[in-house]
């Protein structure tokens, strides 16, 4: 199956959008696709054969989810590869004026449509965005 990539410019230093990425006290306050969700609990050991644990539920208790990866491939301040359920997805930090692109490929699942999924990764992303050039 064909792999989905979001994408998104941000106003920071390569360093800075890395730290704001992969630190657990960052990822708590961006990791969710809309106001109604949130990031209660995040742990990641960014090292190959590390885990990254963060816990996504609605803000109402109605619904929630592990979400659990195990890196395999690391540069680390550059990119990254883990795999979770299955499934492997890269991040790429690239450096362009002053700015860093980020860039995250990865395998769809089979329960929601490609458009879906694209959306939510896409929202999660610009929600991180909005947080590390605002702090």
């Amino acid at each position: 199956m064909e792999k989905i990539t979001v994408t998104a410019l941000i106003k920071a230093e390569k360093h800075k959008v890395w730290e704001y990425y992969t630190n657990p006290d960052h990822i708590i306050n961006w990791n969710f696709a809309d106001p109604s969700w949130h990031c209660p609990k995040a742990t990641n050991e960014i090292r190959i054969g590390g885990k990254y644990f963060a816990r996504m539920e609605a803000k109402d208790g109605s619904f929630g989810f592990d979400y659990i990866a195990i890196y395999t491939e690391l540069k680390v301040g550059s990119n990254f590869t883990y795999e979770f359920a299955g499934r492997t997805v890269n991040v790429s930090f690239i450096e362009q004026n002053e700015q860093t692109e980020v860039i995250i490929t990865f395998d769809p699942e089979t329960e929601n449509s490609l458009e879906l999924q694209r959306n939510g990764w896409q929202a999660i992303l610009n929600n991180f965005k909005k947080y590390t050039e605002t702090n």
